[in-house]
C-alpha cells in the first residue's frame, strides 16, 4: 500500500506539471514541470521525502531501462549517425564549448555580486 501511495505523488506531480504545460502553451514539456514542481514540494517541505523514497530508489535503481528505447534506436541508425558523423561531433563541441563558457562568464558575474554584497554589508574581501 505505501508503494502505491508514493507512485500516487509521483503521478500527481506528473499530471499537475501536464496540465500547467498546457496552460501555458506547451512551451515547457509537463514532465519537466512536473519535476519543478516536486522539487518545490520537496524543498519547501510540502511534502516529505519519505512519501516518494521507496518508488524513487526503485526507478533509480531501474534507469538503465528507460534508456534501452534510445539506444535501440541509436543502433537502428547507425548508417545516418556515420554519414553525418562530422556534422554531429562539430556540433557536440561547439556546444560544449559555448556551455562551458556561459557557465564561466555566469560564475564571474556572481561572484563579483557576491565580493560587492559583502563590501556593502560591511565585510571586507579575504581574497
Amino acid at each position: 500500500m505505501k508503494f502505491l501511495v508514493q507512485s500516487f505523488w509521483l503521478l500527481f506531480f506528473y499530471l499537475l506539471g501536464l496540465g500547467l504545460s498546457v496552460l501555458i502553451g506547451g512551451i515547457i514539456p509537463g514532465s519537466v514541470l512536473g519535476m519543478v514542481l516536486l522539487f518545490m514540494a520537496l524543498a519547501f517541505g510540502w511534502l516529505s521525502p519519505e512519501k516518494v523514497s521507496r518508488v524513487s530508489e526503485l526507478l533509480i535503481d531501474n534507469m538503465v531501462l528507460f534508456f534501452l528505447p534510445a539506444a535501440v534506436g541509436l543502433i537502428t541508425s547507425v548508417g545516418l549517425i556515420s554519414a553525418n558523423l562530422v556534422a554531429i561531433l562539430v556540433a557536440a563541441g561547439v556546444s560544449t564549448v559555448l556551455i562551458v563558457a556561459a557557465v564561466a562568464v555566469t560564475q564571474q558575474r556572481m561572484e563579483i555580486r557576491k565580493r560587492k554584497r559583502k563590501i556593502r554589508e560591511g565585510g571586507h574581501e579575504t581574497r
